[in-house]
């Protein structure tokens, strides 16, 4: 998985990227088919805001994490990425399911047919 990493207002330096690189270690042996991960790391009003952006089968999905911290500020982002991701792979899994069938209406017919209302 390619992660480009990019600050505005931020030294993107080597423990940064290393730093960067191993949280999202689990997510992509997880996700194997994520391609790419855009990460800005921007320091606004002296808060760090860390934004990641991906898509993953067809659907683009973003996270945001915020700290006066840069590292606490990535690792909340990481972990809604890691969220909206499972939550993604679980949408695709359900549209696998063969869904049932609906009887109840026409069966509700049938009984209302069948009662004497006089």
């Amino acid at each position: 998985m390619k992660i480009n990493l990019s600050g505005h207002h931020v030294d993107v330096t080597d423990t940064v990227k290393q730093h960067v690189d191993e949280k999202f270690a689990k997510i992509a042996s997880h996700f194997p088919t994520l391609i790419s991960l855009d990460v800005i790391i921007a320091k606004e009003h002296g808060e760090f805001d860390v934004e990641i952006r991906t898509n993953y089968e067809g659907t683009r999905i973003a996270a945001k994490g915020t700290d006066l911290v840069m590292y606490p500020a990535i690792t909340s982002a990481a972990k809604k990425l890691d969220a909206a991701l499972k939550q993604r792979k679980g949408q695709l899994k359900a549209d696998l399911h063969d869904k049932p069938d609906v009887t109840a209406p026409e069966i509700a017919y049938e009984k209302v047919q069948e009662m004497d209302l006089s």
